[in-house]
């Protein structure tokens, strides 16, 4: 522990040990961590100082802390990411589950701002997936999904049918946790392909969001691009 930063406070410098041992496979999601009193024995802390460690992890969502079993690292199931990720809700303030229909899967170049976005050289082979997300029997979504070909590249093919969500795919499938995402949102007009899928005379008036999914690390895993059809929906975030 001597060597990490003397400003940081211990726990914090703990927090960040176990997140590497995490974030690099030692311990993967669906683990339990080993007691409380042994990992403060390895690192030679207090416990008390160890489970200030462990609450951050659990506040970030990285563990679970569950009572009279241990700390176990999280992994994604279909509805918590489902909840966790997708902020459309209802007029009235209902969440939905929302069904994806996939209409291509392909390899791509990533264009500069894609690059950008995802950490690559311009011009890098991307796997694409566009989709449209249908809720309460009408289609409210387009989207395209844009990954690194290099990891990701199996998907432009299989499995042959991909799952509702993808997140949970790249966790069991790829070693790749999304811990976080990254939005920003814009009004956009929707184009020609877009409003076909979306049953919307082209030019209506949808709410664009570009998000990047990013690791424990702030790496980034994906990039997704969508248009959504508000006329009956809002998108809702706590800040």
């Amino acid at each position: 522990m001597t060597d990490r930063p003397i400003s940081q406070p211990l726990h914090r410098q703990l927090r960040d040990l176990m997140m590497a041992r995490i974030d690099a496979g030692e311990w993967p999601p669906g683990t339990y961590l080993p007691p409380e009193t042994r990992l403060a024995q390895d690192y030679g802390v207090a416990v008390g100082t160890l489970r200030k460690a462990l609450l951050d992890l659990a506040a970030e969502g990285v563990v679970s802390r569950r009572q009279g079993k241990g700390t176990v690292v999280a992994s994604h199931d279909s509805d918590a990411v489902l909840f966790r990720f997708f902020n459309l809700r209802r007029a009235d303030g209902s969440t939905m589950q929302p069904e994806s229909r996939v209409l291509t899967r392909e390899r791509v170049r990533a264009t500069p701002e894609d690059a950008r976005a995802l950490g690559l050289a311009p011009g890098a082979g991307l796997v694409r997936v566009t989709r449209v997300r249908d809720a309460d029997g009408a289609p409210i979504l387009y989207e395209h999904i844009l990954l690194d070909a290099a990891r990701f590249g199996p998907l432009d093919h299989r499995p042959e049918v991909l799952p509702n969500t993808l997140y949970q795919l790249y966790q069991r499938d790829y070693g790749a946790t999304v811990h976080r995402a990254r939005e920003a949102l814009c009004a956009r007009a929707a184009d020609t392909t877009c409003a076909r899928e979306l049953a919307l005379p082209p030019g209506t008036p949808l709410l664009h969001i570009r998000r990047v999914a990013l690791d424990y690390n702030s790496a980034p895993i994906e990039l997704r691009l969508s248009w959504v059809n508000t006329q009956s929906l809002y998108y809702q975030a706590e800040v």
